[in-house]
């Protein structure tokens, strides 16, 4: 787990807070080449909703695999396609490339978060 903190206004460290600490730990679970979407964390969690879950990965996902929890449109992160592609080529994340922009193939590259699921084998449904 990312030890992540902020920092107050008098410059003493504030402890992560428990969602964000539950929301990151969940995305490093991710098994490489599979997405799980905002609103699969927070029903995952059964807590909060996907823009929290957006909230907390814009404040604190940069320490942990980020392209892994996606838009339920499956677009990439705005202002972060070039990185996002490059990590999905990398870990072989199944995209539907002739959508224009390219998208992330849901159907094949959603994870449901148990570790030994039929679908947990990236691209194999």
């Amino acid at each position: 787990m990312p030890q992540v903190t902020d920092v107050t206004d008098d410059g003493v460290p504030d402890a992560l807070p428990p969602f964000a600490e539950l929301v990151l730990d969940l995305t490093e679970r991710i098994p490489p080449g599979r997405v799980m979407t905002y609103g699969d964390v927070a029903e995952y969690l059964g807590q909060g909703g996907p823009r929290q879950v957006g909230r907390v990965m814009a404040l604190y996902g940069g320490s942990v695999p980020w392209w892994r929890v996606i838009r339920a449109d499956g677009r990439f992160l705005p202002g972060h396609e070039h990185r996002a592609l490059a990590h999905y080529s990398e870990e072989g994340t199944p995209l539907r490339e002739l959508a224009d922009p390219p998208r992330v193939d849901l159907g094949r590259a959603r994870w449901d978060g148990r570790e030994n699921s039929p679908n947990a084998a990236h691209g194999r449904d």
